[in-house]
Protein backbone atom coordinates (compact mmCIF):
# COMPACT_ATOMS: atom_id res chain seq x y z
CA UNK A 1 0.00 0.00 0.00
CA UNK A 2 1.53 3.19 -1.10
CA UNK A 3 1.04 6.65 1.51
CA UNK A 4 -0.68 9.09 0.46
CA UNK A 5 1.81 11.83 0.92
CA UNK A 6 4.66 9.73 -0.88
CA UNK A 7 1.62 10.46 -4.05
CA UNK A 8 1.32 13.96 -3.33
CA UNK A 9 5.52 14.31 -3.54
CA UNK A 10 5.57 12.53 -6.53
CA UNK A 11 3.05 14.43 -8.66
CA UNK A 12 5.17 17.64 -7.70
CA UNK A 13 8.40 15.91 -9.05
CA UNK A 14 6.87 14.94 -12.33
CA UNK A 15 5.96 18.74 -13.94
CA UNK A 16 9.51 19.50 -12.94
CA UNK A 17 11.11 16.75 -14.13
CA UNK A 18 8.47 16.51 -17.50
CA UNK A 19 9.14 19.93 -18.51
CA UNK A 20 12.78 19.73 -17.99
CA UNK A 21 12.71 16.96 -20.35
CA UNK A 22 15.06 15.18 -16.90
CA UNK A 23 14.98 11.73 -15.89
CA UNK A 24 15.42 10.07 -12.68
CA UNK A 25 16.27 6.24 -11.73
CA UNK A 26 16.22 4.07 -8.12
CA UNK A 27 18.39 1.42 -6.88
CA UNK A 28 16.08 -0.09 -3.60
CA UNK A 29 17.17 -2.33 -1.14
CA UNK A 30 15.09 -2.08 1.75
CA UNK A 31 12.10 -0.38 0.18
CA UNK A 32 12.22 -2.84 -2.78
CA UNK A 33 10.48 -0.70 -4.93
CA UNK A 34 8.27 1.50 -3.33
CA UNK A 35 9.78 4.63 -4.39
CA UNK A 36 9.38 3.27 -7.86
CA UNK A 37 6.04 2.41 -7.03
CA UNK A 38 5.45 6.52 -5.71
CA UNK A 39 7.37 7.74 -8.78
CA UNK A 40 5.01 6.22 -11.13
CA UNK A 41 2.10 6.15 -9.51
CA UNK A 42 1.72 9.64 -11.74
CA UNK A 43 0.30 9.46 -15.04
CA UNK A 44 3.12 10.25 -17.55
CA UNK A 45 5.83 9.06 -15.40
CA UNK A 46 7.50 6.70 -18.43
CA UNK A 47 8.84 10.30 -19.55
CA UNK A 48 11.07 10.77 -17.02
CA UNK A 49 11.64 7.55 -15.31
CA UNK A 50 14.06 4.81 -16.79
CA UNK A 51 13.42 2.40 -14.44
CA UNK A 52 14.59 0.65 -11.26
CA UNK A 53 16.78 -1.70 -9.66
CA UNK A 54 15.51 -3.46 -6.66
CA UNK A 55 19.20 -5.02 -5.22
CA UNK A 56 17.79 -6.88 -1.95
CA UNK A 57 21.44 -8.88 -2.11
CA UNK A 58 24.77 -8.20 -2.42
CA UNK A 59 25.30 -9.88 -5.26
CA UNK A 60 22.55 -7.55 -7.22
CA UNK A 61 24.33 -4.35 -5.70
CA UNK A 62 27.65 -5.84 -6.93
CA UNK A 63 26.38 -7.05 -10.13
CA UNK A 64 24.00 -4.48 -11.38
CA UNK A 65 25.30 -1.56 -9.53
CA UNK A 66 28.82 -2.27 -9.78
CA UNK A 67 29.33 -1.99 -5.71
CA UNK A 68 32.60 -3.79 -5.07
CA UNK A 69 32.37 -6.65 -2.55
CA UNK A 70 35.26 -5.50 -0.42
CA UNK A 71 33.40 -2.48 0.19
CA UNK A 72 30.34 -4.61 0.81
CA UNK A 73 32.50 -6.71 3.67
CA UNK A 74 34.28 -3.45 5.17
CA UNK A 75 31.55 -1.28 5.22
CA UNK A 76 28.39 -3.72 5.41
CA UNK A 77 25.54 -3.22 3.35
CA UNK A 78 23.77 -0.20 5.31
CA UNK A 79 26.44 1.89 5.22
CA UNK A 80 26.97 5.64 3.93
CA UNK A 81 29.71 4.36 1.50
CA UNK A 82 27.63 1.61 0.12
CA UNK A 83 24.48 4.32 -0.77
CA UNK A 84 27.15 6.64 -2.40
CA UNK A 85 28.10 3.05 -4.28
CA UNK A 86 24.51 2.36 -5.04
CA UNK A 87 23.73 5.98 -6.41
CA UNK A 88 26.78 6.36 -8.60
CA UNK A 89 26.34 2.79 -9.93
CA UNK A 90 22.65 3.55 -11.08
CA UNK A 91 22.69 7.03 -12.28
CA UNK A 92 25.89 5.22 -14.39
CA UNK A 93 23.62 1.86 -15.65
CA UNK A 94 20.93 3.82 -16.46
CA UNK A 95 22.32 7.26 -17.74
CA UNK A 96 19.92 9.58 -16.10
CA UNK A 97 19.74 12.99 -14.86
CA UNK A 98 18.75 11.69 -11.37
CA UNK A 99 18.98 8.97 -9.38
CA UNK A 100 17.62 7.54 -5.72
CA UNK A 101 19.55 4.80 -3.80
CA UNK A 102 18.39 3.32 -0.38
CA UNK A 103 19.72 0.57 1.69
CA UNK A 104 19.08 -0.23 5.26
CA UNK A 105 17.70 -1.88 8.26
CA UNK A 106 13.42 -1.94 8.04
CA UNK A 107 13.32 -4.57 10.89
CA UNK A 108 12.48 -6.49 12.28
CA UNK A 109 16.32 -7.63 12.38
CA UNK A 110 19.18 -5.15 12.49
CA UNK A 111 22.28 -5.89 11.55
CA UNK A 112 25.71 -5.92 13.68
CA UNK A 113 26.68 -2.22 12.21
CA UNK A 114 23.22 -0.72 12.29
CA UNK A 115 20.14 -0.88 14.25
CA UNK A 116 16.87 -1.93 13.02
CA UNK A 117 15.61 1.40 11.48
CA UNK A 118 18.50 2.42 10.26
CA UNK A 119 18.51 3.65 7.17
CA UNK A 120 20.81 5.57 4.08
CA UNK A 121 19.32 7.73 1.45
CA UNK A 122 21.52 9.11 -1.84
CA UNK A 123 19.24 11.47 -3.97
CA UNK A 124 21.56 13.49 -6.75
CA UNK A 125 23.00 13.94 -10.05
CA UNK A 126 26.68 13.58 -11.01
CA UNK A 127 27.11 16.94 -9.84
CA UNK A 128 25.80 17.14 -6.20
CA UNK A 129 24.18 13.72 -3.63
CA UNK A 130 22.93 14.51 -0.99
CA UNK A 131 23.03 11.87 1.51
CA UNK A 132 20.77 11.11 4.19
CA UNK A 133 20.73 8.80 7.50
CA UNK A 134 17.48 7.83 9.01
CA UNK A 135 17.47 6.34 12.69
CA UNK A 136 14.82 5.00 14.96
CA UNK A 137 12.60 2.06 14.75
CA UNK A 138 8.65 2.47 14.24
CA UNK A 139 7.98 -0.86 12.69
CA UNK A 140 8.84 -2.03 9.78
CA UNK A 141 5.96 -0.63 7.62
CA UNK A 142 6.37 2.55 9.08
CA UNK A 143 10.13 2.64 8.90
CA UNK A 144 9.75 2.31 4.76
CA UNK A 145 6.97 4.69 4.38
CA UNK A 146 9.24 7.08 5.93
CA UNK A 147 12.48 6.28 3.75
CA UNK A 148 9.97 6.31 0.62
CA UNK A 149 8.84 9.69 1.57
CA UNK A 150 12.43 11.18 2.93
CA UNK A 151 13.55 9.98 -0.56
CA UNK A 152 10.89 11.45 -2.59
CA UNK A 153 11.50 15.20 -0.79
CA UNK A 154 15.14 15.02 -1.08
CA UNK A 155 14.44 14.78 -5.09
CA UNK A 156 11.46 17.28 -4.78
CA UNK A 157 13.72 19.21 -3.20
CA UNK A 158 17.33 19.21 -5.61
CA UNK A 159 14.69 19.78 -8.26
CA UNK A 160 12.75 23.01 -6.83
CA UNK A 161 16.58 24.32 -6.56
CA UNK A 162 17.30 22.85 -10.24
CA UNK A 163 14.27 24.92 -11.70
CA UNK A 164 13.61 27.69 -9.60
CA UNK A 165 11.19 29.39 -12.18
CA UNK A 166 8.99 26.29 -12.44
CA UNK A 167 7.51 26.57 -9.45
CA UNK A 168 4.07 27.92 -9.23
Amino acid sequence: MMNVESKIISREISPLLWKAGETVCTAESCTSGQISAAITSVPGSSTYFKGGIVCYTNEIKTRFLGVSQELLEEKGAVSEEVVRAMFEGALEAMETTYAIAITGYAGPGGGEEAPVGTIWIAVGDKNEVTVEKLEGDDGRDMNLAKATLVALQLLLDLLKKRHPQEEE
